[in-house]
C-alpha cells in the first residue's frame, strides 16, 4: 500500500504584538503621526495644567475652548482643504474683518440681520472665488494671490472705518452667542454650549464628508499628492482647486459672522494675524504643507491645543503676551520637523 503524500498547510504567521506589533501597524499609518502627536500634545497640557494650575479638567474649560475657538477652527477647516491642494490662503484674516465690519455696519444701518450675515458670509465667498480663479485660470501663485486679496480686504474694511463698530445689544445676530446649558455641574463647572459651536460643529461634519468621503475629497488629495497624475486620471483638477478656494472664502466669511455675534464689535483690525493661526492649527493637526495628506479633525485638534495654550499662559499670570507667538512658533517648527521625517519614511 502506497504511502499517500500530502502537502503541508502552512501554518499562519503570528502577527507581532506588544511594541513591536504597535510599531508595525504605525508604519502603515505614518501619515496620522502628525495627528496623534497632536493628540497627545493636547491631552499633555491638559494634564499639565491640571497638575500646575487646577480646574483645568473640568467642563466649564472645555465649554469655553469650543466657545472662544469655533472661528477659529471654521478657519483651520478652510485652509485644510487649501493647503492639501499644496496651496496657501493668506487673506482669510483680512476677508473676516471686511465681512465683519460689512455685516455690522449693515446692521446698524436697519438691514435684516440674517441678511446680513448672509452677505457677509457671501462675501467671503467672492473672495474665495476671485483667489481661485487667478490662481487656476491666471497661472497666478497661491501664495502671491491669496497675499493681494489679503491687501485689498484689510484696505477695504479700513475704508469703512478705523474704528470700532459696535452691534446692538438686541441684535438677532447676537443669538448665536447665547449660552445653552447642557449639564449643569457644581458651581460654575457647567458644560454649556453656544449655537456658533453647533454651527462650527456643523462645518467639520460635512467637511469631514466631503474631504474623506466624496470624490471630490478624493480628487484634493490626488491634486495634493501629484496634479499632473490626477489630470492625467481625468479628474477635475481646474474645478476643484476653484472650489477649494471658494471653501476657504465661504469659511471665512462664516466665520466672522460667529466672532462678531461672540465679540459684539468689529473694525479693520479684526482678524490681524488669524491665516497665520488657521495655518498653524491646520499643520499642528497634521495637514503636510507640501499638500496631499491632511484630516479635518487633526485640523480641530490643532486649533483646540492652540486655544489651550492661551489658556494656559493667562492663568500663569507670569508668561507676557508676547511669548504666545514664540511657543506658537517653536510648537509649529516641531510639527515642520516631524512632517519632514514623515516624508523622508514614505520615500523609502
Amino acid at each position: 500500500m502506497s504511502a499517500l503524500l500530502t502537502t503541508p498547510t502552512p501554518t499562519p504567521e503570528a502577527k507581532p504584538t506588544g511594541i513591536r506589533g504597535l510599531m508595525q501597524r504605525l508604519s502603515h499609518h505614518v501619515e496620522a503621526l502628525p495627528t496623534g502627536a497632536a493628540v497627545v500634545i493636547f491631552i499633555a497640557m491638559l494634564v499639565y495644567g491640571e497638575i500646575a494650575y487646577g480646574r483645568i479638567l473640568q467642563a466649564s474649560t472645555l465649554s469655553n475652548l469650543l466657545i472662544n475657538n469655533s472661528h477659529l477652527i471654521v478657519l483651520a477647516v478652510g485652509l485644510t482643504f487649501v493647503i492639501i491642494t499644496g496651496g496657501i490662503d493668506l487673506s482669510v484674516g483680512a476677508v473676516v474683518a471686511f465681512s465683519s465690519v460689512s455685516g455690522v455696519m449693515l446692521m446698524n444701518a436697519g438691514w435684516n440681520p440674517w441678511v446680513a450675515m448672509i452677505l457677509m458670509v457671501l462675501i467671503g465667498t467672492g473672495f474665495g472665488l476671485v483667489s481661485g480663479v487667478l490662481i487656476q485660470y491666471f497661472n497666478v501663485q497661491p501664495f502671491i494671490a491669496t497675499l493681494a486679496m489679503m491687501f485689498l480686504g484689510r484696505g477695504l474694511a479700513s475704508i469703512l472705518s478705523t474704528e470700532p463698530v459696535r452691534l446692538g445689544d438686541d441684535s438677532a445676530a447676537r443669538l448665536l452667542s447665547e449660552k445653552i446649558k447642557i449639564i449643569d455641574g457644581p458651581k460654575v463647572n457647567d458644560l454649556v454650549i453656544t449655537p456658533g459651536v453647533i454651527v462650527a460643529a456643523l462645518v467639520v461634519v460635512v467637511a469631514f464628508f466631503i474631504l474623506h468621503r466624496t470624490r471630490t475629497g478624493r480628487t484634493v488629495y490626488a491634486i495634493g499628492g501629484s496634479e499632473n497624475s490626477a489630470q492625467l486620471m481625468g479628474l477635475p483638477v481646474a474645478m476643484t482647486k476653484l472650489w477649494v478656494y471658494v471653501i476657504s472664502g465661504t469659511l471665512a466669511g462664516l466665520a466672522a459672522v460667529l466672532y462678531t455675534a461672540r465679540l459684539g464689535s468689529a473694525q479693520n483690525i479684526t482678524g490681524l494675524g488669524w491665516e497665520l493661526d488657521a495655518i498653524a492649527a491646520a499643520v499642528i493637526g497634521g495637514t503636510l504643507l507640501t499638500g496631499g495628506a491632511g484630516f479635518v479633525l487633526g485640523s480641530v485638534i490643532g486649533a483646540l491645543v492652540l486655544g489651550l495654550m492661551n489658556v494656559l499662559i493667562t492663568r500663569d499670570g507670569g508668561i507676557p503676551p508676547e511669548a504666545t507667538t514664540i511657543i506658537t512658533g517653536g510648537i509649529l517648527l516641531v510639527f515642520v520637523l516631524l512632517q519632514r521625517a514623515v516624508l523622508a519614511r514614505q520615500r523609502e
